[in-house]
C-alpha cells in the first residue's frame, strides 16, 4: 500500500472503528470481547483489500464482515451447544430509561444471529430495508419478515400477558 492509502486507512479507522464496535457488540450478543474480536478480523480484511475497497464503501464492507462473522459464529456456538454460565445479578438503577435500554439489549441477545442482525441494522444502525438486504445478502422481504419476527418476540417478552405467559400476538386466532 502507499502512504496515502495508510493515512486514509488510519482516518477510516479514526472515524468509524467506534461505529464498527457498537455494531459488533449489538449484532454479536456476547461479550464486549467478542465483539473487538470480530470487529479486529473485520478491520484486518479491510486493510487487505484497502486499496481496492477504499473509494467503494469501506464502511459498508467492514459492517458487512461484522454480521456474517457473527452470524457464522453464532452458528458454530449452536453446533457446539457452548456452556452458558449463570450472568451475575443485575443491580438495580433508579432510571427507568436506562432500565428500558438494558432490558431491549438483553432480549436482543436473546434472538436468533439473523433476526438480531436485522435490527441491529435496520433500527441502530438506521439502514434501510435494502441496504440491509444488499448487506446481509437477502432479499428485502427476509428484512422485512425477520425483523417482525424479532420485534414480535421482543415485545412478548416485555409486555407478558396477564397470566405470566407472553401475550399473544395481535390477530392470533384464539
Amino acid at each position: 500500500m502507499t502512504e496515502d492509502d495508510d493515512a486514509a486507512f488510519d482516518d477510516f479507522l479514526a472515524a468509524r472503528s467506534t461505529t464498527l464496535l457498537r455494531t459488533a457488540v449489538l449484532v454479536c450478543g456476547a461479550s464486549p470481547h467478542d465483539a473487538e474480536d470480530l470487529v479486529q478480523h473485520a478491520l484486518e480484511k479491510v486493510y487487505r483489500h484497502w486499496p481496492r475497497i477504499r473509494h467503494n464503501n469501506p464502511e459498508a464492507y467492514a459492517r458487512k464482515v461484522v454480521v456474517n462473522a457473527a452470524i457464522s459464529k453464532a452458528r458454530r456456538r449452536k453446533i457446539l451447544h457452548e456452556i452458558s454460565f449463570a450472568r451475575p445479578p443485575e443491580t438495580t438503577v433508579d432510571d427507568p430509561d436506562v432500565d428500558l435500554r438494558g432490558s431491549l439489549i438483553s432480549e436482543l441477545r436473546r434472538l436468533p444471529a439473523r433476526q438480531r442482525a436485522v435490527l441491529v441494522l435496520r433500527y441502530w444502525e438506521d439502514l434501510s430495508e435494502a441496504e440491509t438486504a444488499q448487506l446481509m445478502g437477502c432479499s428485502a422481504g427476509t428484512v422485512k419478515s425477520q425483523a417482525a419476527r424479532g420485534l414480535a418476540r421482543i415485545r412478548a417478552r416485555l409486555n407478558p400477558g396477564p397470566t405470566g405467559f407472553p401475550a399473544p400476538a395481535e390477530g392470533a386466532m384464539k
